[in-house]
């Protein structure tokens, strides 16, 4: 390990990015990334604060600065992002715009724990883009998807949980189960599946709440819900898999999920955590065109500031009254936070985000396909033009998460990525997490990012 002392001895500027773009390093240059991970795992358990950014010893990233479409390491290697911090960063890093705005609205003052303007701006501005009834802020998509639930189980009196097997919706113990962490020999039978924790210390007790069903299988969702629709509160829903490699609803399975709700007085819930403001400026309800009762946001609404939101329609959001059903936080709804929201949802109403994220994500799908097919390599691109993600080994029948488990060759797109990094393209090294596109990649990188997928692809 190095010691901060060690570091200290290093020069500044070896330590410190400047201000402009940096220059490739000089002859001699000594690589910084040992020394700054040392000091991070002194004093955060392994060097990170999320077990997702933990990549092992060696190859775990330390990231100075990002800018547009890119981001550099304290090496000053420069990359093309196309993680974007998970998705959030719908405009493009330190955009100009929301920069300003945060700038601005912090000099007079953050956190208030009364409503500010900055947040009545935002939830209008939300309201118009996303067309629910009322919305109520969080800091992050764990809150609004841990809200949500005590909503759907305050409106209905009912407390059990359907959710679909690979799907995560958050770090909290409610919804920690049967995610895409789980190894598939532990789900148990397809009909009636076992509810696994994916982590240690959640009270195994929580499971009696929670009933796991196969993605897209219509007659086995059928059978669940009215075998036990006079329990369940709500059903929770990504409707496009964001963290199963952009897998996509089968015709139909949504308006499915909308009709057995209103046939049995369940709540539904769309997880917009990450399709919100990303695939669409009203997220995956208009683009699928079907409304849900309720909705958690985050990720994209703030450019990558910390922030979430609970939306959907008035007769649920009206159940949270004051001092019955509780939701709140301190930070909800702070200034910085709530400017940043609404700026980034300006951007969105005064330009054309969503053309410009559609002409060059639906290239950049089409390329990459293409490239594939040439050598001969089996796969399908799943998902929309600014979430996506490339299955190698999967086909028309990889509809969930056993499918996919069972199919797609991890050990190659592992491979494909990991070239894809050293030539200065940056996925995640995770098949199953989305590749996302920004409103500031330009024709230019998707050029790039061809021309360096093909050499990846071997």
């Amino acid at each position: 390990m190095f010691t901060d002392l060690a570091i200290q001895a290093l020069p500044m500027e070896d330590l410190l990015m400047p201000a402009e773009e940096p220059s490739p390093a000089p002859a001699g240059h000594m690589p910084q990334r040992a020394a700054w991970f040392g000091r991070a795992s002194s004093a955060m358990p392994y060097g990170v604060s999320s077990n997702f950014r933990y990549w092992g010893d060696e190859d775990t990233m330390i990231v100075a600065r990002g800018k547009g479409a890119r981001i550099w390491d304290v090496d000053g290697n420069e990359y093309l992002d196309y993680r974007l911090g998970f998705g959030p960063v719908i405009l493009g890093h330190a955009f100009d715009e929301v920069t300003r705005a945060v700038t601005q609205a912090m000099q007079d003052g953050n956190s208030f724990a009364l409503t500010n303007i900055h947040e009545v701006r935002a939830a209008e501005r939300f309201k118009r883009l996303t067309g629910v009834d009322k919305v109520r802020f969080t800091n992050s998509g764990a809150e609004s998807t841990m809200h949500a639930l005590r909503i759907a189980r305050a409106h209905t009196g009912r407390e059990k949980i359907i959710k679909f097997e690979g799907a995560y919706h958050g770090a909290h113990d409610y919804v920690m189960w049967s995610t895409s962490s789980t190894p598939v020999s532990a789900l148990g039978s397809r009909r009636s599946p076992n509810p696994v924790a994916t982590s240690s210390g959640i009270p195994k007790g929580i499971n009696q709440y929670i009933i796991p069903l196969p993605w897209n299988n219509f007659e086995i969702l059928e059978h669940a819900i009215k075998d036990h629709a006079h329990d369940v509160a709500a059903i929770l829903v990504e409707p496009i898999m964001g963290n199963l490699g952009g897998l996509m609803p089968a015709p139909g399975w949504l308006q499915h999920i909308r009709n057995l709700c209103d046939a049995h007085g369940v709540v539904l819930i769309f997880d917009e955590v990450k399709t919100g403001f990303r695939v669409a400026r009203g997220g995956a309800q208009e683009l699928f065109g079907i409304r849900a009762d309720l909705v958690a946001y985050a990720k994209a609404m703030g450019n990558g500031f910390p922030i979430g939101a609970i939306g959907g329609k008035e007769e649920f959001m009206m159940t949270i009254e004051p001092g019955a059903v509780g939701q709140g936080g301190t930070y909800c709804g702070n200034v910085v936070s709530a400017a940043a929201c609404e700026a980034t949802l300006r951007v969105m109403e005064e330009q054309d985000v969503f053309g410009v994220l559609a002409q060059r994500g639906n290239r950049l799908m089409a390329g990459l396909s293409e490239i594939l097919s040439r050598r001969s390599i089996p796969h399908v691109i799943s998902g929309a033009p600014a979430l996506f993600g490339i299955l190698l080994g999967a086909d028309e029948t990889t509809n969930d998460y056993r499918s996919i488990s069972k199919k797609v060759d991890k050990e190659r797109y592992n491979a494909i990525a990991a070239r894809l990094k050293t030539l200065g393209v940056l996925p995640d090294p995770d098949f199953e997490e989305p590749w996302f596109l920004s409103y500031s990649h330009t024709e230019q990188d998707i050029d790039e990012t061809l021309q360096k997928f093909e050499d990846a692809a071997g």
